[in-house]
């Protein structure tokens, strides 16, 4: 009888999308066994990345205004969580947050802006932006800024940009029960502006939003079929105010499941365990390095995450290593307790005298 897991990792490694029957089955089978299927997916990930981890660092330099009703969104229209909205950050205070991330030793710069999408005139902007960043940090520059076409997107090329990201967060049939004014294929578009312009893409999805096990698999398979060499996997941040909060899905093994998924569907992409790993993945989030080769850290969008030194901490105690040789805080050697205060029980200790 044929091992699964050895045949998923096989087909991944000669670049063979899994038929949608093992998709099924690596998210909801019964009988699937966690470690077997994370070794499993570790197999393309040690060949195409060995064990190194991309460290990226997102500033959000224009937050909330927006006009969009994205039901997951702090920022939306429609949402009223409690956040503090602003234009767009000064050139002074994006390049200081370039500067935090690239003493952090971050790989990579991402600058999101909410909104609908930039005028050319802001494109010209952002490109000025980027261009300088480059030219003074030497880091790759991502730009989330929503919804655009190709004047834009060769504004941006120009600048340099590496990558455009703009995800599809779900498929596209489940797409209109979380955002209704703007549609799915207006992100594939986007996407294809920045491919034809010279520009790599990131585009990656959203789980934990009511969608069903057919939903992840699809985009899994679209992001293949658009060659998108970057993809983030979020698990839903259930911020108060939101319309969309969580479904109850999103155990730390869905979570490694829909990463090994990703993998074995996207052999050579770089998987990131991105928004909400911390608190979905929680004790086992190292575990999801055996699928994923790339983080954020320091947070999200309106979210805060684990700071570099916790971060590496887990990355190098499993094993794995920082990509570039990260220059970000440590932790320091040896025996380690979460949280702070003193070592001994406090109906244990001697009171002092």
């Amino acid at each position: 009888m044929t091992n699964p897991y050895a045949q998923l990792a096989d087909q991944a490694l000669a670049d063979q999308l899994p038929d949608p029957t093992q998709a099924r089955w690596v998210l909801d089978g019964k009988d699937v066994e966690l470690l077997p299927l994370l070794d499993a997916a570790f197999k393309p990930r040690l060949a195409h990345f060995g064990r190194s981890v991309s460290i990226h660092v997102l500033n959000n330099i224009q937050n909330g205004l927006c006009p969009e009703d994205c039901g997951y969104c702090a920022q939306s229209k429609v949402s009223t969580a409690a956040i503090r909205q602003y234009k767009m950050k000064s050139d002074e205070e994006i390049f200081e947050g370039a500067e935090a991330a690239a003493k952090g030793g971050a790989v990579r710069y991402c600058m999101a802006l909410s909104g609908r999408g930039p005028s050319v005139q802001r494109a010209q902007r952002l490109g000025d932006l980027i261009a300088r960043l480059k030219a003074e940090y030497g880091m790759e520059i991502c730009l989330s800024a929503g919804i655009m076409g190709d004047e834009q997107a060769k504004i941006l090329a120009e600048a340099g940009l590496d990558r455009l990201n703009h995800n599809l967060n779900t498929s596209e049939s489940h797409y209109s029960k979380i955002t209704t004014t703007h549609s799915y294929q207006d992100r594939v578009d986007t996407l294809a502006a920045a491919q034809r312009n010279g520009i790599e893409t990131c585009s990656g999805l959203i789980i934990g939003m009511g969608e069903e096990s057919e939903d992840i698999i699809e985009v899994g398979f679209k992001l293949r079929e658009l060659e998108t060499p970057s993809i983030p996997v979020n698990f839903l941040i259930p911020i108060e105010g939101n319309p969309v909060t969580e479904d109850g899905s999103l155990t730390p093994e869905r979570c490694l499941r829909a990463l090994c998924l990703m993998r074995f569907i996207n052999p050579r992409a770089e998987i990131r365990m991105a928004g909400g790993r911390e608190g979905n993945l929680r004790g086992l989030q190292s575990m999801g390095l055996y699928p994923a080769n790339s983080l954020f850290v320091g947070g999200y969008l309106t979210t805060r995450g684990d700071p570099f030194a916790e971060t590496y901490a887990m990355i190098e105690d499993a094993g794995f290593e920082v990509a570039g040789q990260g220059k970000g805080d440590r932790a320091a050697p040896g025996f380690q307790l979460a949280g702070q205060g003193a070592l001994l029980r406090p109906d244990v200790a001697a009171t002092p005298e």
